[in-house]
């Protein structure tokens, strides 16, 4: 009799616990995840869940003002919006971010900085990380910087109007400039710099 009691007991215990982990249809036909997706400056990877945690960089008070005020200079300063789409570009002092870069040199070409013109038509006559490239854009900003008396610029325009024309001088021309490339990319340098009362022209 006391062991019948005690499996009733242990059967009754087994059933309950059973009700509590009870899924739902959808859990029930779900995979199970073992992995989360984790995405950080060094691109995204499938890590374990046991293992992953939230890794974020601190954030330094002092760069992100230097950003703000340098940002702020930029909404009306065309040397300012070059020099914030080149350090975008390098992610010198702030991360690296190509499309926020394009949009403030587009900013300086527009305010009619040669330079800027000039970076965004070897941008895309070249194509850059995820953008490929676009020979009649990059003619539109050579034109300007030309026009402008730029003469890297005028030296390049021919090339973009052939690049324009069919995809094997495109690629020819790609290839030609891709070793000089670097010259522009990191040689180049800014107009303002900081100081202990904020931004200033050099």
């Amino acid at each position: 009799m006391r062991t019948a009691y005690i499996i009733f007991i242990l059967a009754t215990l087994s059933l309950a616990g059973c009700a509590t982990q009870k899924q739902t249809p959808e859990e029930q036909t779900a995979p199970r995840q073992d992995t989360v997706r984790i995405c950080d400056s060094s691109g995204c990877s499938d890590r374990s869940r046991d293992s992953a945690t939230f890794q974020g960089t601190p954030v330094d008070p002092e760069a992100e003002r230097r950003l703000q005020a340098l940002t702020d200079l930029a909404e009306n300063n065309p040397k300012a919006a070059y020099d914030l789409g080149l350090r975008l570009l390098r992610g010198d002092g702030v991360e690296r971010n190509s499309y926020q870069a394009m949009q403030w040199m587009r900013k300086a070409g527009d305010g009619g900085h040669t330079e800027a013109q000039f970076a965004l038509g070897r941008l895309y006559l070249m194509g850059f990380e995820e953008m490929g490239s676009d020979p009649q854009e990059a003619e539109a900003w050579l034109t300007r910087a030309a026009a402008n008396g730029h003469k890297g610029a005028r030296a390049l325009l021919p090339d973009a109007q052939a690049a324009k024309k069919d995809e094997q001088a495109a690629f020819r021309v790609r290839e030609a400039h891709r070793k000089s490339w670097g010259a522009w990319y990191s040689g180049y340098p800014y107009y303002w710099v900081w100081g202990s009362r904020g931004w200033y022209l050099r």
